[in-house]
């Protein structure tokens, strides 16, 4: 089949100016004032290790920091957060980045599904927020990609690999919430890619993944706007510089730590989504 010929005004429609979708004018703003005292101060009261290949889950509560550190090499890592309380409230990649972009830095939040649709998390501090927008039209921390999965393997490559952030995650959620593994994937998502390099080609618009510049000593920080369970899987690719499901990879472990600040009294969670679905879907 042949590409038909452009039109005679290919080039005027091509040229018509983009409109962004969701204006973002009248989203309610974090206190990021605040954010910034509360984290001056703070204490840790719990870690947990997701060691290479494999995954780790901890409760954040409202109001607690989670600090997501690289500790011994470079190495990215798949985010998924829940409402501690409630599975069925999950964080929403695909909102996320209509709101705020393909990659979240500080101020940006982490929305959570339909029909809560709130922020689940605020970013408080990147380390790695100087990187910006390369040549490449790479940037870190996406919300774009949706995790190394063991089924796109066996479709595109016939394998059966264990150890892809989606079996992580899951069996890490599985042992945390004392659910099956059967259970717990239902409940595994699209993820925060932490610390990982990715953008579009511009040719063909297809995802792509390059060396991420994190280092020992990096690391991301969130303010939870809920009582937050979070499951971090240190991705079987490493730094994602060649490949995200391998063995061979040079991998590391990611270190979560949970902060309480000093002035933290009480905290008001953000309530759920407003729109009133007895009208209707």
């Amino acid at each position: 089949m042949n590409d038909p010929l452009p039109p005679d005004d290919a080039d005027v429609r091509r040229a018509v100016a983009p409109v962004i979708c969701y204006p973002t004018d009248t989203l309610p703003q974090p206190d990021m004032a605040t954010y910034d005292r509360l984290r001056q101060d703070v204490t840790p009261i719990a870690e947990a290790i997701a060691a290479p290949r494999e995954a780790a889950a901890i409760t954040v509560p409202a109001g607690h920091i989670l600090r997501i550190h690289s500790v011994d090499g470079p190495q990215v890592g798949d985010l998924n957060l829940f409402n501690a309380a409630d599975l069925s409230e999950r964080f929403y990649s695909g909102k996320t980045r209509a709101l705020h972009g393909t990659h979240i830095t500080t101020g940006d939040q982490m929305w959570s599904c339909f029909p809560y649709l709130r922020p689940m998390a605020t970013v408080t501090h990147d380390s790695l927020s100087w990187y910006g927008i390369d040549a490449f039209g790479g940037s870190v921390h996406d919300v774009i990609g949706t995790r190394c999965d063991p089924y796109t393997g066996h479709l595109l490559a016939g394998t059966q690999y264990h150890h892809c952030c989606h079996s992580n995650l899951t069996r890490a959620l599985a042992e945390h919430a004392g659910i099956s593994l059967e259970k717990a994937e239902t409940h595994v998502h699209d993820v925060l890619n932490v610390f990982m390099c990715t953008g579009f080609t511009r040719d063909t618009g297809q995802y792509f993944m390059k060396t991420s510049p994190v280092r020992p000593g990096d690391y991301l920080e969130l303010i939870a706007e809920i009582d937050l369970l979070a499951v971090l899987s240190a991705c079987p690719g490493g730094d994602c510089s060649a490949e995200h499901s391998s063995d061979v990879a040079a991998c590391y472990p990611l270190r979560m730590e949970v902060l309480r600040p000093t002035a933290l009294t009480t905290w008001n969670s953000p309530p759920v989504n407003g729109y009133d679905r007895s009208h209707g879907t």
